[in-house]
């Protein structure tokens, strides 16, 4: 065999055993939050079913001709295909905290069907849910069961049934403290492991978990909390929805505690947001400010 006939074979078997290049991955999505990037560009905060929360850079998205403006929108699920991380990423102040490693390009993006967008006071609630979810949740954590929570809470804050929403918003709250592992058994009392009694009053507390309530904390009945624990172990958000529903406000003034203390900060600032507009918007019949910390109109969030 000659030189030249040896060299073209081995040239032959490097192609044939070269390694196909790997397919931007396609993940179902919903953003979250979009940050501006420059003239044209967007940074995005997704909430990704199979690898959770993650930063994408949308070159182009704010061109005027792009198909992206109509597609990367809040509370739309979408069908996001990623690449690998780009050469020149944004600065750290430009997206929040997140580390430029963490930054994935987009490749493209789809509408993946759904409920209409939110509109109204439903908007504010959404964001609500958004700003917990960015909070509360790592990045590169996939949580699937609560992403399909999320899914399926949003068509229940555009109705009109303000029971129904105020159920979905506080079972979402729920179902979140449990999937991110800072909600203890609400069936035990944390501290002794004992049976919660039906009849007793109970407190939530950050460190001590399901302790008897004094007279001066928020509290709610130990049958609310043994209906509230067995309708998590169904993996299901209707029934928890069904089991918060007979107690909201205990719930409410319980959950918000909770959640403040894990996230680090005593007000939300989609709450504050609407406490501002509220306050604006008020009528000249009552010209008395909003208080600081009262309860937004309708109860939202």
């Amino acid at each position: 065999m000659t030189r030249n006939t040896c060299a073209a074979t081995a040239t032959s078997e490097r192609v044939v055993t070269r390694r196909p290049s790997k397919a931007p991955s396609v993940l179902t999505a919903f953003v979250l939050h979009r940050y501006d990037w420059s003239e044209s560009s967007l940074i995005l905060d997704v909430f990704t079913r199979e690898q959770g929360r993650l930063v994408v850079a949308a070159k182009g998205a704010k061109r005027p001709y792009s198909q992206l403006r109509s597609v990367l929108l809040p509370f739309q699920r979408v069908q996001l295909s990623l690449g690998r991380i780009p050469k020149t990423e944004p600065s750290e102040g430009q997206h929040g905290d997140s580390p430029v490693r963490e930054v994935q390009t987009l490749r493209g993006a789809e509408w993946a069907g759904g409920a209409a967008m939110l509109t109204g006071a439903a908007l504010f609630s959404g964001f609500y849910l958004n700003e917990l979810l960015m909070k509360l949740l790592p990045r590169q954590d996939a949580h699937p069961l609560l992403f399909d929570f999320y899914a399926q809470t949003l068509p229940a804050l555009a109705g009109r049934d303000e029971t129904r929403v105020q159920s979905a918003l506080r079972a979402f709250e729920i179902t979140l403290l449990q999937q991110t592992g800072v909600l203890p058994d609400l069936s035990l009392v944390t501290s002794t492991l004992d049976a919660v009694h039906p009849d007793g009053r109970y407190a939530l507390l950050p460190e001590a978990g399901v302790a008897f309530a004094r007279a001066d904390e928020p509290s709610v009945s130990g049958s609310a909390l043994i209906d509230v624990q067995a309708a998590l172990l169904h993996g299901s958000l209707t029934p928890v929805q069904q089991a918060c529903a007979r107690t909201l406000s205990d719930w409410r003034s319980l959950l918000r505690g909770l959640l403040h203390y894990h996230l680090g900060t005593p007000a939300l600032r989609t709450r504050q947001v609407m406490l501002d507009l509220q306050s604006l918007s008020s009528s000249p019949v009552n010209t008395s400010p909003q208080k600081q910390g009262s309860e937004p109109v309708a109860g939202r969030p």
